[in-house]
């Protein structure tokens, strides 16, 4: 047995018996970190990450390349921290998954957020619903740098099709969480509502979503006649 290994199990049976609630964040930290450094005292190492990084929540934000800027994370322990938000991420999405079908903007959005979970940068996600407002289909449609996603119309409006969707509803975030419209915002809303009116589709709502907010503006009215 090694000089850590008592240490170790220790914890490990702690967080097995109590959970997180009676750990420090440098201590579920080092406790991830014993499985990607199995032969080592991985304390400093939890508190120079946390350090660095000033919060939990940015560090397992952090890319690659941030996280491998801090002596001594090589790449199984980044590939661990970045796994992390990823699966949690995929969690969220599986759950909200089960409501299937869409009658107002708060289950819109429910189903809508968990895509945008630890984005760093601007994402468009369009929903494609059926005559009954059941899920089809939720697609990202476009990538960008922060607050500069650039979306196609004719693009939504393809995919639309394809899911022989009898509605849609459009969901891109704002990495400056503020909830706000843009100029460019409403006009991309109202550019998509008549190109999918021309082909029997309804636009049902457009949500901003910033970090665990949103707003929808078809409860704004922004989709009114």
């Amino acid at each position: 047995m090694g000089i850590h290994d008592g240490h170790r199990e220790r914890m490990k049976a702690r967080f097995r018996e109590h959970g997180a609630e009676q750990f420090e964040d440098h201590q579920l930290l080092e406790l991830l970190l014993f499985y990607a450094l199995p032969r080592q005292d991985v304390n400093p190492l939890a508190h120079a990450l946390l350090d660095h990084f000033g919060s939990l929540d940015n560090l397992l934000e952090a890319s690659a390349e941030e996280l491998c800027q801090v002596p001594g994370v090589g790449r199984n322990t980044a590939t661990l921290l970045l796994l992390i938000p990823q699966i949690d991420r995929r969690y969220q999405i599986r759950k909200h998954e089960t409501r299937r079908q869409i009658l107002t903007a708060e289950q819109a959005g429910h189903c809508l957020m968990p895509f945008f979970r630890y984005a760093r940068e601007e994402q468009v996600y369009l929903m494609c619903l059926d005559s009954r407002r059941r899920v089809l289909c939720c697609k990202c449609m476009a990538r960008g740098e922060a607050d500069c996603a650039n979306v196609s119309v004719r693009a939504l409006v393809e995919t639309a099709l394809s899911r022989r969707a009898a509605g849609v509803v459009l969901a891109h975030n704002h990495t400056s969480y503020v909830a706000l419209p843009s100029a460019d915002d409403l006009a991309t809303t109202r550019q998509l509502k008549i190109a999918l009116e021309a082909v029997n589709i309804r636009l049902l709502d457009h949500l901003i979503i910033a970090g665990d907010d949103f707003v929808s503006l078809a409860d704004s009215g922004e989709l009114d006649e």
